[in-house]
């Protein structure tokens, strides 16, 4: 935000109960993916955000799981528990449903379930779970369950509901790149969301967030609890500059609204888009919005990535090398480069194809290209925003 931003009524430990007005599936029919455009009215709160910015949002966990955690426990739900930070008791369901993380379960459960058990199987399970030597094993055994899996696989111990809640986490927000501008949409915000659905232990698992919004967020009834993160992740100042977008996927969202706020403010600077899927014709999200700016001048450039369109996969690094010379002039020239999307491969081949690209289109040696990147970054000329 800019100086003269009056500070967000709404924070972190303050959200707003904002209302969700729309929820569009992006991709179209065929496709592997479901990736949903979903609209948060913030109409009349007060709540702003900048192009770059975050939604943090607050979700609440799948009630079927809540059920049958309350089952697993011998318990009705409404049993009062003590929470840390909470001035007075809450019932367990709420705890379970708002308050409470009932994921990435811990060996502090495990040792607390060796302690109570009497089965001899389970004991002795637990017993090599907890081995000194079993730590990898341990480790393993974990990541492939949530809490709920240790309730079911170790019925000999029976905890209370307060101690099983005295395992777990606070319930923390996540939060989403804003895929909209203020000044091209008042009162509301945009995010692109891909609901996380996957099996483990031969459970099926939901993220938690992206699944309250997509599938249990009632539109127009449902209060999702919102604020504004502001980010790093910044258009440049002077608006004659051109952009650089790299975003595969869900990455997109950043720079559908920084598009839309470049063309709401008549900047000048030419926008140049990079974006990658598996399927043209059915996981090119916003497709037919990029092709209106592009028909308008919104956008000088796009180069498309679908891996799955063809006998070999092609990523947005390989449309990078593919269009090596003109990058390299653009980022002489002066041009912002961004990445958004995720942390694990996507933008570390992106960064490896950055440095290879200003290396020989410079004629740079390695340790130069590097300190080139360098410079681009405490100029804030390549910015990031990955997860």
């Amino acid at each position: 935000m800019t100086a003269t931003t009056p500070p967000n009524p709404y924070t972190k430990n303050n959200p707003l109960a904002a209302k969700l007005l729309e929820n569009r599936v992006l991709n179209k029919d065929g496709s592997a993916k479901d990736v949903r455009h979903l609209v948060i009215d913030i109409a009349g709160s007060g709540l702003t955000y900048t192009p770059g910015d975050s939604l943090g949002v607050y979700p609440a966990n799948r009630p079927q799981l809540v059920d049958e955690i309350v089952e697993l426990l011998g318990a009705t739900g409404n049993e009062p528990v003590s929470l840390p930070l909470l001035t007075g008791p809450i019932s367990l369901r709420e705890a379970l449903t708002s308050k409470l993380s009932l994921g990435s379960p811990t060996k502090k459960l495990l040792e607390t379930l060796a302690a109570r058990t009497a089965e001899p199987a389970e004991q002795a399970q637990l017993a090599a779970l907890l081995a000194p030597d079993g730590s990898e094993s341990c480790e393993a055994f974990l990541a492939q369950r949530e809490y709920i899996d240790l309730l079911e696989e170790f019925p000999g111990a029976r905890l209370t509901p307060q101690e099983f809640v005295g395992h777990l986490r606070r319930l923390m927000p996540r939060l989403y790149s804003i895929a909209s501008s203020l000044r091209v949409h008042p009162g509301q915000v945009h995010l692109t969301v891909a609901p996380v659905r996957y099996e483990s232990n031969g459970r099926r698992r939901y993220g938690v967030c992206s699944t309250f919004l997509a599938d249990r967020a009632t539109r127009r009834k449902t209060p999702i609890p919102v604020f504004v993160a502001e980010s790093h992740f910044r258009l440049p100042e002077d608006p004659t500059r051109d952009i650089i977008m790299v975003g595969p996927g869900t990455g997109i969202a950043p720079f559908r609204a920084f598009v839309e706020e470049r063309g709401a403010v008549g900047a000048t600077g030419r926008n140049w888009l990079v974006f990658g899927d598996q399927h043209e014709a059915t996981d090119y999200l916003y497709g037919d919005e990029w092709k209106r700016h592009l028909a308008a001048g919104r956008v000088s450039r796009i180069d498309l990535a679908f891996s799955r369109d063809q006998p070999r996969k092609i990523y947005v690094q390989d449309r990078m090398r593919e269009a090596a010379a003109e990058l390299w002039a653009w980022i002489r020239g002066g041009a912002f480069f961004y990445v958004c999307g995720d942390a694990h491969r996507m933008a570390k081949d992106v960064d490896a194809a950055l440095h290879q690209i200003i290396g020989e289109q410079g004629g740079l040696e390695a340790a130069a290209a590097a300190e080139y990147v360098k410079q681009m970054r405490k100029e804030r000329r390549y910015q990031r925003d990955v997860y």
